[in-house]
């Protein structure tokens, strides 16, 4: 090899390079790449970079169908880092167009449900009975007062996978739906957590008013959603059950 001959220079890493070409490596970028340049935009939290990370997820359409391609899910990530209505939107149109498949749509309704992306009702009914159950319970956390939607997350109540049947009774909780009350109760006496209590608060009747006294009482990390919870409500006894708890709670 000629010593005299130039010498190919090697890409840059990702934190050395300035927002603009960040931006512009990651559509094309390769494996090696691109976890680094979308973690690195997913820090930053760069809003200008959505585009460029949908663009490389869709890049690998029809790609992933029995296992997890890498660069959709770092994008992916990197989507739920930068967070806001255009990430949220960018992974709406990523799974209404097909452009996720197999174990990589598990991710992007996960994602989606984090970032409240709004998906129509006829790709919420597909994925509210998808043969994943980890894309039915994210699916339900995605889900919204349509009656056709409504019906499909009540029969969820039922599901054979707990996981499932809980974040259906969270969604119909956040909705206002009775029907979840039951599975919400239980769910507060034996796993309770900040989710179910904010689910059930709308719906809470006399025995969810009490378990939430208790929880409060005896469960510091829930303390403050518990009296929260009570504090909100409605019910005759709710505001005097926190009030009382407040009352003995250390100064």
């Amino acid at each position: 090899m000629d010593p005299s001959a130039p010498r190919a220079r090697p890409p840059a890493a990702a934190e050395d390079l300035v927002d603009e070409a960040l931006i512009a490596a990651i559509p094309g970028s390769s494996l090696s790449e691109s976890n680094a340049l979308a973690a690195e935009a997913g820090r930053r939290q760069l809003h200008a970079a959505v585009p460029a990370l949908e663009t490389l997820c869709r890049r690998f359409a029809g790609f992933g169908v029995d296992h997890r391609v890498p660069e959709q899910v770092a994008a992916l990530n990197a989507l739920v880092m930068i967070d806001g209505r255009d990430a949220a939107d960018a992974v709406a149109r990523l799974i209404v167009r097909g452009a996720v498949q197999g174990p990589a749509l598990s991710v992007a309704v996960g994602v989606a449900a984090r970032l409240r992306s709004r998906l129509p009702v006829e790709v919420l009914r597909s994925l509210l009975r998808h043969a994943d159950p980890g894309v039915r319970a994210d699916a339900c956390r995605c889900a919204r007062r349509s009656p056709e939607l409504i019906s499909l997350t009540v029969d969820l109540l039922d599901d054979l996978d707990r996981v499932v049947a809980r974040s259906a009774a969270c969604a119909l909780g956040q909705m206002g739906r009775t029907e979840a009350r039951p599975m919400l109760l239980s769910l507060l006496r034996e796993e309770p957590s900040e989710e179910v209590i904010e689910a059930v608060s709308s719906i809470a009747d006399e025995d969810c008013v009490v378990l939430l006294g208790k929880i409060a009482r005896s469960a510091p990390e829930l303390s403050d959603a518990a009296l929260d919870a009570l504090e909100g409500m409605d019910h005759p006894r709710a505001g005097a059950i926190a009030t009382a708890i407040r009352q003995r709670l250390p100064r």
